[in-house]
């Protein structure tokens, strides 16, 4: 394999393909937190970008060492996406239906630990790409995982710039829409994987 037009338009498009579950994710943050400061969509946006970037080289490293046992976990990972979604999207739901009636902004603050949950579910995913990349040598795979974390990074500020901009205008019934989005990719995400 070679650094050509063929390789940076595929590492494009995997990031691309990647980002959708964390675009909708930080949608969801975006709504639930409208008076977001740029640091913080930037952090989340940053966030995202970095697992989205570390999974396809663990699984890329896990191509040229643990073969045999990364086949045997593969089948787990739509249920640990699952999981996780399903965990911070109720936490989520649920938050907002105990708030429903407020038009303020009293949602609760994004945590750290929620960022990573998020972070780990919407890019578990990617690790698969690694396997498809086991062609790769070191240094182009570092390349292509650079490239999936910038188009992951772009792509995420435009979800969460878009979720704030509508979630001015939901105000309390955002954490509610924010919670059910991300339960619905934590199942899409599981269905795909399994199908």
């Amino acid at each position: 394999m070679v650094f050509d037009l063929a390789f940076f338009m595929s590492s494009i498009a995997f990031g691309t393909g990647l980002a959708m579950d964390a675009f909708s994710v930080s949608l969801a943050n975006g709504l639930g937190e409208p008076k977001m400061k740029t640091g913080k969509m930037c952090g989340i946006a940053g966030l995202f970008a970095f697992f989205q970037a570390l999974m396809p080289i663990l699984g890329w490293i896990c191509m040229h060492t643990l073969l045999e046992h990364f086949k045997s976990f593969e089948k787990f990972i739509p249920w640990i996406a699952l999981i996780l979604l399903l965990y911070i999207g109720g936490k989520m739901l649920i938050d907002g239906i105990k708030n429903k009636d407020c038009e303020c902004d009293c949602g609760k603050k994004l945590t750290i630990s929620a960022l990573i949950i998020q972070g780990i579910a919407t890019s578990i995913d990617a690790l698969s790409v690694g396997v498809t990349q086991a062609s790769y040598n070191l240094a182009m795979e570092l390349v292509s995982s650079l490239i999936i974390a910038a188009v992951t990074f772009v792509i995420c500020m435009a979800g969460i710039f878009i979720g704030k901009k509508f979630g001015t205008h939901l105000a309390g019934k955002a954490a509610i829409l924010g919670g059910i989005i991300l339960i619905v990719i934590g199942i899409q995400i599981f269905l795909t994987g399994i199908l």
